[in-house]
């Protein structure tokens, strides 16, 4: 059994310090990190963009399967990915917890190592954040901070008439991730020696447990000199997430389920639990793709992009909004997305 410091031992500054003492900042703009009453952020001449997400235990995670490590990562990660999907670069984050007496010092520091990588890998700054004692388990709550550059900020509600939709990576992955952590959990739960059988569904694993943000994406939009008219992250689920487009930018949405881009693990996986596969695509949610518009001149420039998909269009309010199925029917799309609310 390996040591277990208590965190009463260190008091909250003292934790506070533990956790954050050789974190080295990275940005121009932080110009004063953890350690006093509030972090100094300097922008100059760039749009200030703040996002947060509040995590708990047994309604967002679930410790019997989820590595503190990887915890710490998605956190981060997702917060990210909500400063990607403006078209924006984060900067900064504050990290706040809520810790029941069951974790020792140790246990944050494993979360805080998979909140420092995320940091390091996208150039991110920890400058604050407050720690609390937790009577329900843990909570995290992550504040973002990032910059975007004047005119190019992109909202929900730019989408126009014409605007093809796009989509990165595959979608799907993430939920069937999850629906085989479940399952194996609900098998260990009968048994002693139990080990979990995750041969040849490692991506699957890998987009629930250790998702990542589409940083990449808006570089090569940066790149191509491609401004979205509008784009949001796949954190509830593609049809969520165009029905929220739709409704900001007043217009309809045309989808084609031959288009959707979907895993090959993803669908062996849907067989397996026997899921309807575009169900999963459109509902699961946690993908942490980008969904976003561009006008129709820019089709040639989406088509070339590694890792883009031009899966429909955008059309008037009153046509609604639809996916075309394989055999040329119509499905009008729900919002069926993850509520933790429900």
């Amino acid at each position: 059994m390996s040591d277990r410091t208590e965190i009463s031992t260190l008091g909250e500054f003292g934790l506070i310090r533990h956790l954050t003492d050789k974190i080295e900042l990275k940005n121009n703009s932080t110009l004063n990190g953890v350690g006093d009453d509030a972090a100094v952020l300097d922008y100059k001449d760039k749009q200030v963009l703040v996002t947060t997400d509040l995590l708990l235990e047994g309604v967002h995670f679930d410790l019997m399967y989820v590595p503190l490590k990887h915890l710490g990562y998605k956190s981060a990660v997702v917060n990210f990915s909500d400063i990607y999907a403006m078209n924006g670069k984060p900067k900064q984050i504050t990290v706040s917890l809520g810790i029941s007496k069951r974790f020792s010092v140790e246990d944050l520091d494993e979360l805080y190592s998979g909140i420092k990588l995320a940091c390091d890998i996208y150039g991110v700054d920890l400058v604050g954040g407050d720690t609390s004692a937790s009577l329900t388990g843990l909570t995290i709550s992550i504040t973002c901070i990032g910059e975007g550059e004047k005119g190019k900020v992109v909202y929900r509600s730019g989408a126009k008439e014409t605007d093809l939709i796009c989509v990165s990576g595959d979608l799907g992955a993430a939920y069937m991730g999850l629906q085989l952590l479940e399952r194996e959990k609900s098998v260990f739960k009968g048994q002693k020696d139990f080990t979990p059988d995750f041969t040849g569904k490692e991506y699957l694993l890998e987009r629930q447990l250790k998702p990542e943000a589409r940083k990449d994406i808006i570089e090569m939009l940066a790149q191509a000199n491609v401004v979205p008219t509008a784009m949001m992250d796949i954190s509830d689920g593609l049809s969520s997430e165009l029905l929220h487009i739709s409704t900001a930018s007043n217009v309809g949405c045309q989808i084609y389920e031959d288009r959707i881009p979907i895993d090959y693990q993803t669908a062996v996986m849907a067989e397996q639990f026997n899921m309807s596969l575009i169900t999963a695509a459109l509902n699961g949610g946690e993908d942490y793709e980008l969904l976003f518009t561009v006008p129709l001149t820019e089709h040639d420039k989406v088509s070339e992009m590694k890792g883009v998909k031009v899966i429909g269009h955008i059309t008037k309010p009153e046509l609604g909004n639809y996916l075309v199925g394989r055999d040329g029917g119509e499905i009008e799309l729900k919002a069926q997305g993850w509520n933790s609310l429900h």
